[in-house]
Parts: C-alpha cells; structure tokens; sequence
C-alpha cells in the first residue's frame, strides 16, 4: 500500500501556503482563524462581499476572470468591472422583487453574467442556486419546485425546458433571459451596499443525490462558510498573487461555486473560465494562459492522458489537485511524470461546502490515499452506531460536527438533515479506514462496496487496480447478485487505442488484479465497451452500469455527460 509514497522535499523553497502541516494542525482554532476573512459590526458577513467587494477595494485593476468559449469569443474582467456589474445586476433584482431569504437560481452554460448573477444574489441577502445546463425538465421541475424559487435567470437556448413546467411552478414569479439581462441591468446604478447577515444565514444551495423516496435533496450552505473555503484554497490549493488558475467543475456543481467562484476570487487571483467541452483544446489553453495551478476530476486526466501529450506543450503547472472521486495511483503518477507535480486528491462533499481530507502540498504523498485532515477538522473512523473503530479498521468517515462550511439544512427536509447525525458525529456516508500515521483511505459509498463470498470489496480499489494496467484507460466496478457468493465483482472496462477485446485480455486483467490486490477481489466478469456513464462533473455513475446489467429502470439521467 505505502510502497510508492510520493516524498515532498524542499517544501521551504517552494514558499508554500502551508509549509508544516502537523504543528499547525494541532494549534489551529477557526475562532483565532475569524480575521483572515471580513466582518461587518456585530459579528455580521457577507461571502460574496468577502469574494467580490474586498479584492475590488484592494486590487480593483488586477484580472479576476479570463473567459472565452469554442467560438474563440475571448472577454477580461477586472475585479472592479465585475463588482459594478454584480452592482447592476443586484439593484436589477431588487427592483424584480427580490428580498433577503427568496431563492435566485441560475440556469445558464458557464456565461460571464452567471458569475456576476449569483455574486449579486448573494451580496442582496438572497439564495443563490445553480442548476446544471443539462438538466431536462423533470430534472429542473424538482429542484424548482422544492426550493420555491422565485426568480429564475436562463438563456435563449435553455428556456424551451422552463416553458414547459411553469405552470407547475407556482412560486416562480419571473423567468429573466439572460440575453435580455445583459442590456437591461445597464440602466441600473453601479453602486450597491451589500447586506450585512448573520454568518449563519442560507448564502447558496445546490441539490445532491438522495436516497430513499426522494430524489434530491437541497442542500444549503451558510454565508460564514466563506472563511473555510477561503482558507482551504490558500492552504490547499496554495494559491498565491500571481497564480493562473483554473478550475474546470461546472458552477452547477458544488466544487465549480466554491472553488470556481468564492474561494479562489477571496484571494484575490485571476481565473480562467472556459466555457465549453473537454477536447484537445484542454492542453492548448494551459499553455497559452499559463496555467499554474490546476484543479479538475481524476476523469479529465485520465481523459487528458489519452487525448494529449502534455510533453508537447510549454506548460506552467506547478500545482495539480483532484475532486469528484478518488485518485486512482496511475493517473496520480502520470501527472507527477508530465507535469513535475503529483496529483492530490480533495475529499469533501456538497453537504461540508469545502474540502475536508486532502493531501496537502507539504506533507508526503500515499498513493490512494485521501490524505489528512484539514486544521481545524476533527475525522474518526465510526461504526453503524456511531462508535468509534480503531486505527486500520473500516467503518464510516466522520466529523465532529460544527465546522464553518457546514450544511445549517436540507431545503424542506429537516428529517433527512438529521439522518446526517449519529451519537454526535456528522456521518458522510462513505467507507474509509485510518492508517497509523493518521492518514484516511477511501474504500466506497456504503451502497456501493461490495460483498462477495463474506469479504467487503470496495469498487474503487478494484477499478485503480484496473487501470494500473497498461490496455485500461478506464474502469467502472459494480456487484452483480450471485446466488452462491450474494455479489460477484463485475467489471466494465474502456481500452487504450491499440489494444483490442479477447478473451485472453480478460484473463490477463483477472489475473493482474488477483496479482496486484487480492485473489477475492478480482472481478469475474470484464465487460468492454466504449464509454463509461459519467455525469458532467467527471464522476462514474455506478447505478447507470447496475441498472442495465441487471434491467432495471435507469432514473434521472440528466445529469449525465452524453
């Protein structure tokens, strides 16, 4: 397991963030840690004035965002044009009727004035919520309705699937286009006074995968959750003054908000937003806008490492980080390889509303690893009854709960909010297990490990195995029922140009994986096929491939890639 650590050495001269992590762990405290982010009088906050308002005061001529889309249609924003465009589209919503507490949602490809949109929304005392450009109606009808949204801010394009559910929307009262918007907010002033409200305040919500009878739930973080996502982005992501950086998620997922919007434009630093699909043109804009520090999916590398040469560019990386799913070793050591920096993996969810476990650049790296506990996190190791297990044994990943970015609810849903809580733990709902120097090991969503003749596989380790592999470019594992084991592992596998399906190649991965991790753990069915179901953040969505293996109805798949 710890066989191929990643030792970091000369950390000092790197300047990093962070340079000990250990001794600052341990004296870390979020009350001391209050003044690294803007307060207002009385303990009052504002994340998108900590985001928009603070760098435009200090660095109002500095780039915040370099945007540009496939139609080579290029747009620069300083942080002061972007804070009176937010001041336009603020006082626009005001006079739309909006008030402190009504919810805001965007649904829109990643556009210039969506970012602007939600920073006014926020900075209004309103709820922001985004909602991902490939959601059909259905998918939109859910999410609208549980919220009662009242405005509800989309394009040309787009506005064909709100038509076709308004009348079941009640509370919806105004659908803006945003084409109409660019012209519109022009009228209104561009000076605006942010509200002040209590760091416990709904600042933005996003709806994730549910279980049980509901299909998603709303999530909402409070505007306090600035100071951990500010700080896990100087941390972890060590962005410094003359950064680069670009974060590829999608601001209808949690990761393209908070470290595509808040985090990064907090600090200050200038980034790069491209709007539009994972090609070849991913290696071109690192080079050309000298990226230097490069958050994305485990997907998109491995996506990248088929699709591209990252040799053939003259590239400026100096800092990579994942999300979205665990780091598989292959692609970690490939961008150590191609790029003079290994990967590190992020661990959190939409319901922390910022990073949690995470390799950071100054400790050592082991492979498959989640890594450690941001300062300031408590993470334990827990049993179905909220027990604690010891070190090296799997349970549940979880919290002392009370950390700044925490979920304060699910939208309408205050049963399922404290389904999160056990025995005074906040419970994540993934299997990990502890190893003796305090790093965290992801093993799977408790749904998803599997149990095959009494021993618990989870499906990630078997899939890192997989593309360790030189034919595998990726992997997708399920458990399929089998009346003698209760699961077999079956395996469904993409392979790199050059190398074709056979029967011989199936029995060459059974064995490199009883070779590589366990005789138990190999898969006893390998499936090749062209494309794994991913949704639009990068993620394998494991119940696709479980649902046509077994006939079963596939659900909602807007969310999906293709």
């Amino acid at each position: 397991m710890n066989k191929n650590i990643v030792r970091k050495q000369n950390l000092l001269k790197k300047n990093l963030n962070l340079p000990n992590y250990d001794s600052f762990y341990t004296k870390f405290s979020w009350d001391k840690a209050k003044s690294e982010v803007d307060w207002f009088d009385d303990n009052k906050i504002n994340a998108g004035y900590n985001a928009l308002d603070v760098p435009a005061k200090q660095i109002p001529n500095k780039t915040a965002l370099i945007w540009f889309n496939e139609n080579n249609i290029r747009k620069t924003f300083t942080f002061l044009q972007l804070l009176e465009t937010s001041n336009q589209f603020a006082n626009y919503l005001l006079e739309c009727g909006v008030n402190k507490g009504d919810r805001v949602f965007f649904f829109l490809p990643k556009v210039p004035l969506l970012y602007c949109g939600f920073l006014a929304t926020i900075r209004l005392g309103a709820i922001a919520g985004t909602l991902f450009p490939a959601f059909n109606s259905q998918a939109l009808l859910e999410r609208l309705a549980n919220s009662e949204a009242k405005i509800l801010i989309t394009n040309k394009e787009l506005s064909s699937r709100i038509q076709n559910i308004k009348d079941k929307l009640p509370n919806l009262k105004t659908v803006l286009i945003v084409e109409e918007v660019e012209k519109e907010i022009l009228k209104y002033s561009n000076k605006f006074t942010v509200c002040k409200t209590d760091g416990t305040d709904p600042c933005f919500m996003l709806y994730t995968s549910a279980t049980g009878n509901t299909p998603t739930s709303g999530v909402v973080i409070p505007h306090q959750a600035i100071l951990q996502q500010k700080l896990t982005a100087k941390w972890v992501l060590d962005l410094k003054e003359n950064d680069i950086y670009w974060c590829t998620s999608d601001p209808g997922w949690v990761t393209g908000v908070v470290y595509g919007i808040l985090a990064p434009w907090s600090l200050g630093i200038t980034q790069i937003i491209f709007d539009g699909r994972f090609g070849k043109i991913w290696g071109e804009i690192l080079e050309k806008e000298r990226v230097t520090v490069f958050y994305t999916a485990p997907t998109a590398l491995r996506m990248l490492r088929e699709a591209v040469n990252p040799k053939d560019y003259a590239l400026s990386v100096r800092h990579v980080c994942t999300v979205g799913e665990a780091l598989d070793t292959a692609t970690l050591l490939w961008v150590q390889e191609q790029f003079g920096t290994p990967a590190h993996d992020t661990w959190w969810q939409t319901e922390t509303g910022a990073m949690m476990v995470v390799n950071f650049p100054t400790n050592d790296i082991k492979p498959g690893s989640m890594g450690k506990p941001v300062p300031g996190i408590e993470a334990h190791i827990v049993g179905d009854k909220g027990q604690e297990i010891k070190i090296g044994k799997e349970g549940f990943l979880a919290f002392n709960p009370g950390w700044p970015s925490m979920m304060i609810k699910i939208w309408q849903n205050e049963k399922m909010y404290h389904s999160y809580f056990k025995n005074g733990w906040y419970i994540s709902g993934d299997k990990a297990f502890k190893d003796k120097d305090g790093y965290f090991w992801f093993i799977g969503r408790a749904d998803d490990v599997i149990k095959t003749a009494g021993e618990r596989v989870g499906p990630f380790e078997v899939e890192s195995c997989l593309m360790d592999h030189p034919a595998v470019a990726e992997a997708g594992v399920i458990g399929k029922p089998d009346k003698l084991r209760g699961q077999i592992i079956k395996a469904f596998v993409v392979l790199k140009k050059n190398y074709s399906p056979s029967n011989d190649l199936i029995d060459q991965l059974q064995q490199f994986v009883k070779t590589h991790l366990a005789g138990h753990a190999y898969p006893r069915e390998i499936e090749f096929i062209n494309k794994l179901p991913k949704n639009r953040s990068g993620k394998i969505v494991r119940r696709i491939l479980k649902a046509k293996e077994l006939g079963l109805d596939l659900g909602n798949t807007s969310t999906l890639e293709d």
